[in-house]
């Protein structure tokens, strides 16, 4: 989950970072550190309450489990860049797991705002792809991509640029759709809805807007600045360090944002 992942480093990149490391590449691999030692940790107590039945249940908290999967191997990515600019024979695994960043975050995102979407919008197609098996194909089909798009970034890393902006744009159209359509649905009341039942249905649809616009607003905090930034490096055909490292500093908070809502709603963070 570094910004060499989107920034499209190549081993002799960091060859020439060890020779010589400035202010930008000190806070990013200071950024990097911080990441791996509250995100790791955090990431994991949240694996451990879903498996251990302490929210919801694994079945309704399953895409969620599997963004916290992700989300621990893009802050296992920082560990390796770090390590990888002083032992760069390991450079391979910050490049191999760029997939995780690029594809595999924000098609799981895309995921829970789908579910969120069909909860509210199409109840009865939700309750009929309900049980965990759908989950499990779908994440298993996700995760497959996720695979491939790892292995296309670690052979064809030239091409990420294009590749992160394409994902982006499809991953922010798809959440923006949802949003919309759980919105048209919370102004609207069914025939028949009157008092508590009512409220109750209003309580859904509110969460599920909120859950899906905290999504959107999480993937654009993301993916923004890595597009602009990739945007003036093609336009320029030069790399402007401050803006990457700008962006990666928005992906690292971000990041935060769905486990520590997760972590509230458990009842772990009753400050929050």
């Amino acid at each position: 989950m570094n910004d060499s992942t989107v920034n499209f480093t190549t081993p002799e990149t960091s060859n020439s970072t060890i020779q010589s490391i400035g202010l930008l590449e000190t806070l990013e691999i200071c950024v990097y550190s911080i990441n791996f030692m509250v995100g790791f940790p955090t990431h994991c107590f949240v694996i451990w309450l879903i498996i251990t039945g302490t929210g919801s249940g694994i079945s309704s908290e399953f895409f969620i489990l599997s963004l916290s999967v992700c989300d621990i191997g893009n802050c296992l990515n920082g560990m390796f860049f770090v390590v990888s600019i002083y032992l760069p024979g390991i450079t391979v695994l910050p490049l191999f797991l760029v997939g995780l960043v690029i594809t595999g975050r924000p098609l799981l995102q895309c995921l829970i705002c789908v579910e969120r979407y069909l909860a509210v919008v199409h109840p009865v197609t939700f309750l009929k792809y309900k049980p965990l098996r759908y989950r499990v194909i779908c994440c298993t089909a996700a995760w497959s991509v996720t695979l491939g798009s790892c292995f296309l970034c670690l052979y064809m890393s030239q091409i990420q640029t294009q590749f992160l902006s394409v994902q982006f744009l499809l991953a922010l159209s798809i959440q923006l759709f949802c949003l919309v359509n759980v919105l048209r649905a919370l102004k609207q009341s069914g025939p028949g809805e009157r008092g508590r039942k009512r409220g109750e249905e209003n309580h859904m649809k509110r969460r599920a807007f909120l859950i899906i616009l905290i999504n959107t607003v999480t993937t654009t905090i993301i993916y923004v600045p890595f597009a602009i930034a990739g945007l003036v490096t093609i336009l320029t055909n030069q790399r402007i360090y401050a803006i990457w490292i700008t962006g990666f500093i928005c992906y690292v908070l971000a990041s935060f944002v769905q486990p520590v809502l997760y972590l509230h709603r458990a009842g772990k963070l009753s400050c929050v």
